[in-house]
């Protein structure tokens, strides 16, 4: 981790070298300012991350710059000193932010004492934010379901990744595999937990402006750049960034992220000197990104850089029963929305016949989409295949009883699968006046499917009279 930085400002040399030495010594980096202007401009340059601040300065107050800096950066620990110690002065200076406020001449281990208090107090508001990010996104390994064979080797791997000191993680699989999640619970499993998680997915922005919201830009940088900001990098640092859909970005900008991965710095749009870094990329993408590099449409050096640690999140048509697992899981999540009212309990043993056929194009996420569909349409206890999108009905199989005890003797002679199809359509029209739809729910099959078991012909001013 990079050494905090403390900005010293006080009109006087001397005092500005003895706090200098001082501070030096017990492993800080220093910068130094002796008057308002300096002291702003020192600020917005040297970036620190603590401010030891004179009150009394000679082209105007300190508490003015102390404004200034709560303004712009409001974590900033910012330590009032002065000759003058008065009660209103210590009054406007902790309204205004500052962390503490201490006298002249500046005791050193009192001043020790006041930057450790300082160093912790924002390592804690750290912590507090954090917490508030993990308590609302309620993500890490224990949410990732499953468990085949595939899921537990790609969290296995994910867990040693979490655990280790790499600075890049390439996450590769389908849309709605779940990537995201993956990412999150290696940030919140590794060491950088307590530090921010930053996530951007490349595809949502525009190019033009990916990489202001990168690396942030300096004051002047263009048009509308009208005061500095810390771009994504910089709000990540110390923590995780995670790059969605990298494989969207630009060429010039992949050479400009693999300069970060190699030098641990960047430079912000529009400024002149590099910034060090501190932060783990996990990128992912939906793409095949070495077959991306070979067509020259992503960087070979940027794949070959990230991929030293590659995690490929398997489709869910490969997981086998994982999807009964999360279907069962996305069922518990849409029962907790319902509160008070009827609750399901689960899959009819024909939907879960079709669930583990289905070929799941949008994996998890179309899995959860289908669970949400279903919650809101279904009215009994379990998920039939009446909801189900269109797309899964019509792998139903032919019978979709909800009780198990229900047997079927074949006779010696045998008999045609489709006479008994047709029959047993034909009776529960007949059992239902002729009404379609309460003729399909007695068999367990969608409209549709029983209008198409209905080979011979149906009275249509019957089926229009009792379907109105």
């Amino acid at each position: 981790m990079a050494r905090e930085k403390i900005l010293i400002v006080d009109d006087d040399r001397s005092v500005r070298w003895a706090l200098n030495q001082a501070v030096v010594s017990w492993g800080y980096e220093t910068a130094q300012a002796g008057s308002v202007a300096e002291a702003v401009e020192a600020f917005q340059t040297e970036e620190p991350d603590v401010v030891l601040l004179d009150i009394d300065l000679p082209d105007g107050s300190g508490l003015d710059v102390l404004n200034k800096i709560k303004d712009e950066q409001p974590d900033v620990i910012v330590v009032m000193i002065t000759g003058n110690v008065s009660v209103p002065n210590t009054i406007t200076a902790l309204r205004g932010g500052a962390h503490d406020f201490i006298g002249k001449p500046v005791k050193l281990e009192e001043l020790r004492v006041t930057l450790r208090n300082g160093s912790e107090t924002k390592k804690l508001r750290r912590e507090v934010k954090q917490a508030r990010r993990e308590r609302a996104s309620g993500l890490s390994f224990e949410q990732i379901i499953g468990e085949s064979e595939p899921v537990r080797k790609a969290v296995d791997l994910a867990k040693r990744v979490a655990a280790s000191d790499v600075n890049a993680v390439l996450l590769q699989g389908e849309t709605g595999t779940g990537k995201d999640l993956f990412a999150r619970a290696i940030h919140q499993a590794s060491e950088r937990a307590e530090a921010p998680y930053v996530a951007i997915n490349c595809a949502a922005l525009p190019a033009n402006l990916i990489e202001s919201e990168l690396f942030g830009y300096e004051k002047g940088a263009f048009t509308d750049a009208k005061a500095k900001k810390e771009g994504l990098f910089e709000q990540a640092q110390g923590g995780t960034i995670f790059l969605d859909e990298i494989g969207e970005v630009e060429i010039s900008l992949q050479a400009k992220l693999l300069r970060v991965l190699e030098e641990n710095a960047f430079r912000r749009v529009g400024g002149l000197k590099d910034l060090p870094l501190d932060v783990r990329i996990i990128a992912a993408s939906n793409r095949d990104l070495k077959a991306e590099s070979e067509a020259q449409k992503f960087r070979l050096d940027l794949y070959y850089r990230l991929s030293v640690i590659q995690i490929d999140i398997p489709p869910l048509r490969e997981r086998g029963e994982d999807v009964l697992l999360l279907a069962d899981f996305y069922i518990e999540k849409a029962n907790q929305k319902r509160r008070n009212q009827k609750h399901l309990r689960g899959l009819l043993p024909a939907v879960a016949e079709i669930f583990k056929r289905h070929e799941w194009k949008g994996n998890v996420r179309e899995l959860r989409n289908v669970i949400e569909r279903a919650s809101i349409l279904e009215d009994g206890d379990f998920i039939t295949i009446e909801f189900l999108p269109a797309d899964l009905s019509s792998g139903a199989p032919a019978f979709a009883s909800a009780n198990q005890n229900v047997s079927f003797t074949l006779p010696a002679e045998g008999i045609s699968l489709d006479e008994v199809e047709l029959q047993l359509a034909r009776q529960a029209f007949e059992r239902t006046n002729g009404n379609l739809t309460q003729a399909a729910k007695l068999l367990h099959i969608s409209r549709d499917q029983l209008r198409y078991k209905l080979k011979k012909p149906v009275d249509d001013a019957r089926l229009s009279e009792n379907n109105s």
